[in-house]
């Protein structure tokens, strides 16, 4: 079947903000275009570092966030967040069980984002996943619970475990929210967005491979859940409800484990590259035409799973192997 995105927006607008690491950057240019074209948010809902490019924007939904967010991710690779040679990150976490203090992330969220989440202008929540309950927390005004500090939250929903330390708040540790809810569609939904827009970075049907360093194990189990995660997700979905799945815009990323968590080289071109793609497939949204290739710059085979619908004619039987539904809900818009 073809699919064929409504030009208008219907319902509340929400913006589904995934993890995914250093290329967490192409997020930015996801946003950019969003923004550019007009997308303005009633909801936003963040995981991991998403919850960190969510807040920026719920603090301002308008272009000028988007430099902000630039530098922000700029100074995540030219700062000490992530300091130490390998002797230092070996006896930290033989010491404390993770590679580096939270310490300098925490002073960078500082300096970039509101202090309560009440201050927003656009709804935001972040989720974490605590430790004692081995359960989701959902992080944001009118929740129900104790009103927590919108630093907290976002870092609670940051603490990749090996890499940084958990979260404490109240009497619970919190790790990192993708966990326990790689892509929160279903919390958008729950909320009352019936347009989701998913910011989803990497390769679905990437094959995984096991790491040789602690960090390395840590990215991998992450990446397991992840995966399932955005599977379950989309599969979940209640009839009713138009998705886009925004397109990242480098078909030829590199593996996981091929890249440096600490390093910010290629930041900008990642967010270019998602910037141009996720533009594209807007225009293709905004003239009502049918979405079969919506990504410009990705030249190999991809699944619904990542990226705009452009599951043309195909077979019921293959959701078996991409994890989509049956009406094809886990590609683009419906």
């Amino acid at each position: 079947m073809t699919i064929v995105s409504p030009a208008t927006p219907t319902g509340p607008v929400a913006f589904v903000i995934g993890g995914g690491g250093v290329l967490g950057a192409a997020e930015v240019g996801m946003l950019g275009a969003l923004l550019e074209a007009g997308h303005r948010p009633d909801l936003i809902v963040g995981t991991s570092v998403g919850a960190i490019n969510g807040a920026a924007v719920a603090a301002d939904p308008t272009p000028a966030a988007i430099g902000r967010l630039t530098e922000l991710w700029s100074d995540l690779g030219s700062s000490d967040v992530f300091a130490g040679g390998p002797a230092k990150r070996l006896a930290t976490v033989v010491q404390h069980g993770y590679l580096h203090s939270n310490a300098p992330l925490r002073r960078l969220l500082q300096d970039h984002l509101a202090a309560t989440f009440e201050e927003l202008p656009v709804r935001f929540q972040c989720v974490a996943a605590s430790i004692e309950r081995a359960a989701a927390r959902w992080f944001g005004a009118r929740t129900g619970d104790e009103p927590v500090p919108l630093v907290d939250a976002v870092l609670a929903s940051c603490a990749v475990p090996a890499l940084l330390p958990a979260v404490k708040i109240g009497d619970e540790h919190f790790v990192d929210g993708g966990l326990v809810e790689s892509t929160p569609v279903g919390r958008a939904v729950a909320l009352g967005a019936r347009t989701v827009y998913v910011l989803h970075v990497g390769r679905i049907e990437r094959p995984l491979r096991p790491g040789r360093w602690p960090w390395e194990a840590g990215l991998v189990a992450f990446e397991i859940a992840r995966r399932r995660g955005f599977t379950d997700a989309m599969a979940a979905l209640p009839a009713g409800v138009t998705v886009h799945v925004l397109p990242v815009g480098d078909g030829n990323a590199a593996p996981l484990l091929g890249l440096r968590y600490r390093s910010a080289s290629g930041v900008r071109r990642r967010i270019e590259r998602a910037h141009q793609a996720t533009a594209a497939y807007l225009e293709q949204v905004a003239a009502g035409d049918p979405i079969t290739s919506a990504d410009p710059t990705d030249r190999t085979e991809r699944s619904g799973l990542d990226g705009p619908a452009r599951e043309t004619a195909r077979p019921a039987d293959a959701d078996a192997t991409t994890g989509s539904t049956g009406s094809g809900r886990s590609g683009g818009a419906r």
